[in-house]
């Protein structure tokens, strides 16, 4: 009973912080351009949220505004639920144009209600209705929705009290996790013993864990606090799965369309899911959510999953314009490139502020964790979350001109995820306010604690 109240009592922090924050917003924005947002008050802010990754060329991307006015004055209908339009076709070419050939050759399209959660639910209905299976493996530290079994199968357990009985399906596995390694250990031995401890609880015929309906992952951890997979750990999740017959779902929410370095996470690792879940990105800043699986999963009726907005032109033109431009520009190697140099900047950073635990990501998916530098180490090293410092560096971002995001354990690590069209000269104005923030956000920690 303890250990939920004070579950709770920190999701409740979490959430005050999240409020004081909001209202120290400076006014509601009145005009956006790719990185950059003004106020009503004429300040203007650097955007290193990006819609929770959804904006990929940022703001009002000329390209993305032409195709939207394209199909406003075509004349085209603007909801048109199953029926097949040019604007629909466009959109599921150039997606199938970046998947991972092994999916694209043999895939099939859901289109889905317009957020990722309800894709995510789709992927979950055709698994099960394919294997015939109930039950679902998700791992610690995952997010995937706030709908039921998207609720289910995330990490968050304070969150997920507020659905009673809803994860009753679900087996939870240890993500690798290198700063807070559930088996101590951390690094390459951390991510096989993952591995081990999953191939093991599904072969035991006393573990307890029948073949479930699916499994799902996400390649880069978001909202758990911007985790990377090790490849080698992704691959042999690959194979635990396909020997035994499990499909393996990948959410690729947040970390698609170039975002970690790679037009797609499951890129740099080399798996080709069976199942893909996708949104965010791919309506080029409005909603839009699918699916695309093997087509040996296709066994679902017709009308097994509808949505009444699962046919947005607007979206699919704005999609399609996105897709296009990411591929023919190169922005997930841009991404690369720019993520590993911030990565280097802040690990320096890191190296003058004890209260910065880890600094890890992929891509423009990168994450700081803070820490409280004064307690004890826990008995593998790893300094226990600072929720509220955390909080303050947010506070002292902002006035400082740059916006920023807060996740993982705790609320405690700082989440970057500019636009991929983020210039040299912004990446530099975001790390200089970031070193800013933590500064004065450990000076005013000092002075408190004094």
């Amino acid at each position: 009973m303890a250990a939920a109240e004070g579950i709770l009592r920190r999701q409740a922090q979490r959430e005050s912080a999240a409020r004081t924050y909001a209202r120290s917003l400076p006014v509601v924005p009145v005009r956006a351009r790719g990185m950059t947002v003004e106020g009503a008050d004429g300040r203007r802010y650097l955007d290193c949220l990006s819609g929770a990754g959804t904006l990929a060329l940022g703001h009002n991307h000329p390209v993305v505004l032409e195709a939207i006015r394209g199909v406003l004055d075509s004349g085209a209908p603007l909801h048109v639920l199953d029926l097949a339009t040019p604007v629909k076709d466009a959109f599921t070419t150039a997606l199938f144009e970046t998947l991972p050939p092994a999916l694209a050759d043999h895939g099939r399209i859901q289109f889905c209600s317009p957020a990722g959660t309800d894709a995510v639910e789709a992927a979950i209905k055709l698994a099960t209705t394919a294997t015939g299976r109930d039950g679902l493996l998700a791992f610690s530290g995952a997010y995937h929705g706030m709908t039921a079994a998207a609720l289910a199968a995330t990490g968050d357990t304070a969150v997920r009290a507020a659905v009673r009985g809803s994860d009753a399906q679900v087996t939870r596995l240890p993500y690798p996790y290198d700063y807070r390694c559930p088996f101590g250990v951390g690094g390459e031995r951390g991510a096989e013993l993952s591995a081990r401890w999953t191939a093991h609880l599904l072969d035991d015929p006393k573990g307890g864990v029948r073949p479930p309906a699916a499994m799902l992952l996400e390649a880069v951890q978001g909202e758990g606090g911007v985790i990377p997979a090790p490849d080698g750990w992704l691959r042999r999740m690959r194979t635990i799965t396909a020997d035994r017959g499990i499909p393996l779902v990948v959410d690729e929410v947040q970390t698609g369309v170039g975002r970690t370095g790679t037009f797609w996470a499951v890129e740099r690792s080399g798996i080709v899911p069976d199942v893909m879940v996708m949104s965010k990105a791919i309506g080029g800043s409005l909603p839009l959510a699918v699916i695309v699986y093997r087509e040996e999963l296709d066994g679902w009726l017709p009308g097994a999953h509808a949505g009444t907005f699962r046919g947005n032109q607007l979206a699919m033109a704005a999609g399609t314009a996105t897709l296009r431009f990411v591929r023919s520009n190169a922005l997930d190697e841009r991404a690369d490139a720019i993520g590993a140099r911030m990565l280097s900047r802040l690990r320096g950073l890191a190296a003058h502020h004890s209260c910065i635990g880890d600094v890890r990501g992929r891509g423009l998916m990168i994450g700081v964790e803070i820490v409280d530098a004064d307690a004890e180490p826990d008995d593998y090293g790893a300094q226990p979350a600072a929720p509220h410092l955390a909080a303050q560096v947010q506070r002292e971002a902002l006035r400082r001109g740059l916006i920023i995001e807060l996740g993982g354990r705790h609320g405690s690590v700082v989440r970057l995820l500019p636009p991929l069209t983020i210039t040299d000269e912004q990446a530099e104005a975001v790390l200089e306010r970031l070193a800013g923030a933590v500064q004065a956000a450990r000076t005013t920690a000092s002075g408190a604690a004094a």
